[in-house]
């Protein structure tokens, strides 16, 4: 895990910080960051959204039908069927200067390729969260990857079946949500340290378990409610 690590670093540093001038220049300019994964994925999308230390200017894409809680073969059927990905993005119609972030580790099944392009149609850019090694070795249920509709891709190095133990034969502990993570918040740092160099303090949530924590976030809630339905539950 320390290994891979490391390779991430040496592998898409330049994209991480790519992908962090990419955000804050969004966020600044009064968009919002859309973020979409199924699955496993979804962990991804728990960690991007109303987090503490997260940014505020995030909103969830998703199908009910890729939420593998409450069926789990189902949430396998729904990923691999076409036009569901392109659904979800017309319901959440993003536009410049919004950007999208989505999270897959193959990158080689319908529902993420398809939020991934249609955000690109609209003239939103997309930062793919994916992995090479592991998209070389998935089955190609589309034509071309999610990398390919990036302008952004950050390798998570993440090997074919996503285990590592042990080494000579691998059959358990997946690593794509630890590196998923990591990167997100190799992102996050990155776009603090050139906010800071410019001057700029980006909406950011602070932890409810903190003193003052919520009152801090109620000025976020008001501002952002209104274009992150998801943060209130409104319609």
């Amino acid at each position: 895990m320390r290994a891979l690590l490391d390779d991430l670093d040496a592998v898409s540093g330049e994209a991480i910080d790519a992908a962090a001038a990419l955000v804050l220049e969004s966020v600044e300019a009064g968009g919002i960051v859309h973020v979409a994964g199924a699955g496993h994925s979804l962990a991804m999308v728990f960690e991007t959204f109303y987090r503490a230390g997260g940014l505020a200017a995030v909103r969830p894409i998703w199908d009910p039908g890729v939420f593998p809680l409450d069926d789990a073969v189902r949430s396998t059927r729904v990923e691999r069927e076409a036009g569901i990905g392109r659904a979800v993005v017309r319901e959440a119609a993003p536009a410049p200067p919004d950007v999208a972030v989505v999270f897959s580790t193959s990158g080689r099944n319908p529902y993420p390729v398809e939020v991934a392009a249609e955000c690109r149609a609209r003239g939103v850019p997309v930062i793919a969260v994916t992995s090479a090694r592991a998209s070389r070795g998935a089955a190609a249920r589309t034509r071309t990857p999610l990398a390919g509709h990036a302008e952004i891709v950050l390798d998570t190095r993440v090997p074919p079946g996503d285990v590592l133990h042990p080494a000579v034969e691998p059959r358990t502990a997946a690593v794509s949500t630890i590196l998923a993570a990591y990167a997100w918040s190799r992102v996050l740092a990155a776009l603090d340290d050139l906010a800071a160099a410019r001057g700029a303090d980006p909406p950011r949530w602070t932890s409810a378990n903190v003193p003052g924590g919520d009152e801090t976030n109620a000025a976020l809630l008001a501002r952002y409610r209104h274009r992150v339905p998801e943060l209130t539950g409104d319609e």
